[in-house]
């Protein structure tokens, strides 16, 4: 069965002396998608580029010490796509796209907009360039997961103070209504959902004031797929019990096809 973890770690230097790849020895998972580097390849040592076991594809970003998306699997992929052809974004390093056979997987890094306005509106044609993108995936006819942090928080249950931030980045109502239209209309599967119905499941705190300490969260890492994968889903883990970064990873099991 296929065990996917999804983790940004704000930094793959820093999670990797914080044990991310201690623990990732022991997970067992078929492939880890991974955001926010903060590296470029002269950065990356030879455990991060592959550690045992693994293969990686990695998307780095132009700038130095920003963005950046890896996947690592344990066979290699038929196919890797970096980028998905959008000039601007892919500057930023946010997607590489790998295939195994009949099924797609994507590490992806959506903007976020929490800086300031010029952030929020590269957000929005980040949203408005990559729906198309997404539409065609669905069309493509494989299974595809797409892993990662979309910095949106799609409804009320997938943060614990959502009526303090329906005007804050994040959780903007353009935002919600972009995820709803790609489960309603394109008919993507947010797999967490699938599996577990319940409130207060998070993957990001704030780094401000006691967050973490009282659970003040947010959901807004994601395995976002095509309806025949998500249906074979059947479990779901954030884990907790070690702080790689300010988000948790988010482990999904598939059933095997």
């Amino acid at each position: 069965m296929p065990r996917i973890i999804s983790a940004n770690l704000n930094g793959i230097r820093s999670a990797t002396k914080k044990g991310f790849f201690e623990w990732i020895n022991k997970q067992s998972a078929d492939f880890i998608c991974v955001q926010e580097l903060k590296a470029q390849a002269p950065d990356m040592s030879p455990e991060m580029l592959a550690p045992e076991g693994y293969v990686g594809n990695f998307h780095y970003a132009e700038k130095k010490g920003y963005s950046g998306v890896g996947l690592y699997s344990k066979r290699a992929p038929n196919a890797v796509r970096i980028g998905f052809g959008n000039p601007e974004f892919d500057a930023e390093g946010r997607y590489v796209e790998c295939d195994f056979g009949d099924l797609t997987v994507i590490s992806l890094y959506c903007p976020s907009g929490s800086s300031g306005e010029e952030r929020q509106l590269a957000k929005f044609r980040f949203m408005e360039a990559f729906l198309p993108h997404l539409q065609e995936l669905k069309a493509s006819g494989r299974e595809v997961v797409i892993c990662g942090d979309w910095n949106i928080a799609h409804n009320e249950i997938d943060l614990k103070n959502f009526k303090g931030n329906k005007k804050n980045s994040g959780f903007l109502p353009e935002e919600r209504a972009w995820l709803t239209q790609l489960f309603d209309e394109v008919l993507l599967v947010d797999v967490f959902r699938v599996v577990e119905p319940r409130a207060e499941q998070y993957t990001w705190w704030s780094n401000r004031g006691q967050a973490w300490a009282k659970n003040v969260g947010w959901r807004i890492d994601y395995h976002i797929s095509t309806p025949g994968i998500a249906g074979k889903a059947h479990a779901v883990a954030i884990y907790k019990d070690e702080r790689f970064s300010d988000h948790a990873p988010l482990t999904i099991d598939y059933a095997d096809a």
